[in-house]
């Protein structure tokens, strides 16, 4: 199943669209247009900062290389490299332009593909909705949290230890 991240534009008070169409899915993993054609996928995805920070930093090894009198295949071995990481973070660099540009993160929801993951996120969605119009509020996102984890999350006699470790001062 893949995992995406679930983000919302800023509202807009003159934009008559109702809130579903201000949403964005951002799948975590490796991108395989992002390594093939990075600089046309960040144009895809408008992300005019990073496309300049990709240019500055392929710049910057083309001239390293080039002083160091490095073979044609140093510059195909770094490049390869560069593709390789450009492809491991684009959700991540995805993230950090759509954060720029004012939308937040609003949940994590996984999915068999793409249709799965939204049909999953907004059953959730109109659910919290109608419930909290019901109740006079308007939540942001649906509970990613179980109810029990949120619980046990805010209380302070709680241990700040996270995950599959031993209590602190327990018998092991």
């Amino acid at each position: 199943m893949a995992i995406y991240t679930v983000h919302q534009r800023p509202v807009d008070r003159g934009n008559p669209l109702p809130d579903a169409e201000r949403i964005v899915f951002v799948r975590d993993g490796f991108s395989f247009w992002a390594f093939l054609i990075a600089p046309v996928w960040m144009l895809w995805h408008r992300m005019w900062l990073v496309l300049l920070g990709y240019v500055i930093v392929l710049a910057a090894a083309d001239a390293a290389l080039s002083a160091l009198g490095a073979s044609s295949i140093a510059f195909s071995v770094i490049g390869l490299f560069i593709s390789i990481l450009v492809g491991l973070e684009a959700s991540t660099l995805r993230r950090f332009s759509l954060r720029r540009r004012g939308f937040r993160n609003i949940g994590i929801v996984s999915g068999a593909d793409r249709e799965d993951a939204e049909r999953r996120f907004f059953a959730t969605w109109l659910t919290e909705s109608r419930s909290a119009t019901a109740a006079g509020a308007r939540p942001a996102a649906p509970a990613s949290i179980p109810a029990a984890a949120t619980a046990t999350a805010h209380n302070p006699h709680t241990p700040d230890v996270i995950g599959l470790f031993p209590q602190p001062g327990a018998q092991r």
